[in-house]
């Protein structure tokens, strides 16, 4: 979306783009969840679940079509708000923006973080950068403006689906699975350290093809170290089993059973962090674009 937007009488001012929307959205989320954390305290439930309604409307809802690709998100905090996000931004050119972070901690003050890092990545996605640039650019925002104690770790890529092609960065997070056609699982670990670390970072880019019908999962650690009740860790292991078994299923209904899968083997006991897990497909047919 693209309007103008007037800085003077009679001056035409810059664009007004998504990336601008966001950030005056993360703001006003920003300025609602300071006054939650009161709330938090407090336990004022209705006040925070409407906090939490907000920040769910910033990620996108259901599943995205386009030609040759498919591709959904699904996120559940361990508490009403949470610092996971997850993000996918179809670009003018046919190519896909996906994206997953997990800001370190939980509740408010993770939220607060995540609201600011997902307006501050659309607005450098609007700027047309490569992914390495893009990332290396929000690790000297991050490490300025964060407190010294929170760090992001990210999964950003960019899916061009006439060629199968997915470029990425992984920044410290959990390395994707890309589950093959034969059933064999390649981690995506090229990238650097998480955001906010140290300003000076520099982040090295990743490439790979995937073929026709094959799936790629990007995950929060929420997933793998979600324990069950003797201690141990769901792991990588579970999620590609989870992939595996549902890997011929509709991509919504293969994110909802890797969640199902996480719930079940912590016997439905309260989250110990924040779930969220983004598929991607490429698709053998063009299908329509909608959300």
């Amino acid at each position: 979306m693209t309007l103008p937007f007037g800085v003077g009488v009679g001056v035409p001012g810059p664009l007004f783009q998504q990336g601008t929307w966001s950030l005056f959205f993360a703001f006003a989320l920003m300025n609602l969840l300071v006054l939650l954390e009161v709330a938090d305290r407090l336990s004022l439930k209705n006040d925070l679940e409407i906090a939490r309604d907000i920040q769910q409307a910033m990620l996108p809802s259901g599943l995205y079509t386009a030609a040759g690709l498919e591709t959904v998100g699904i996120s559940r905090p361990a508490n009403t708000v949470g610092g996971d996000f997850y993000d996918i931004l179809p670009l003018p050119d046919g190519r896909v923006v996906v994206a997953v972070g997990d800001v370190a901690g939980k509740g408010s003050p993770a939220a607060l973080l995540m609201a600011l890092l997902l307006a501050m990545l659309r607005t450098l996605v609007d700027e047309g950068l490569e992914p390495a640039d893009l990332v290396t650019r929000l690790n000297v925002q991050v490490s300025r403006h964060a407190p010294g104690t929170r760090f992001i770790t990210l999964l950003y890529a960019i899916f061009d689906p006439k060629t199968g092609v997915l470029t990425y960065v992984n920044a410290g997070h959990m390395p994707p699975l890309l589950l093959r056609n034969d059933g064999t699982c390649t981690r995506l670990t090229e990238g650097g350290i998480a955001l906010g670390m140290f300003d000076h970072s520099t982040y090295t880019t990743g490439q790979v093809t995937i073929e026709c019908d094959e799936l790629v999962a990007i995950y929060s650690d929420g997933i793998t170290e979600a324990e069950n009740p003797s201690g141990r860790p769901f792991d990588e292991a579970g999620l590609e089993s989870a992939l595996v078994a549902h890997r011929h299923d509709g991509l919504s209904s293969i994110g909802a059973a890797v969640v199902r899968a996480v719930e079940q083997y912590t016997a439905d006991t309260r989250l110990a962090d924040d779930l969220t897990i983004l598929l991607l497909r490429r698709c053998t047919t063009p299908t329509p674009v909608g959300v």
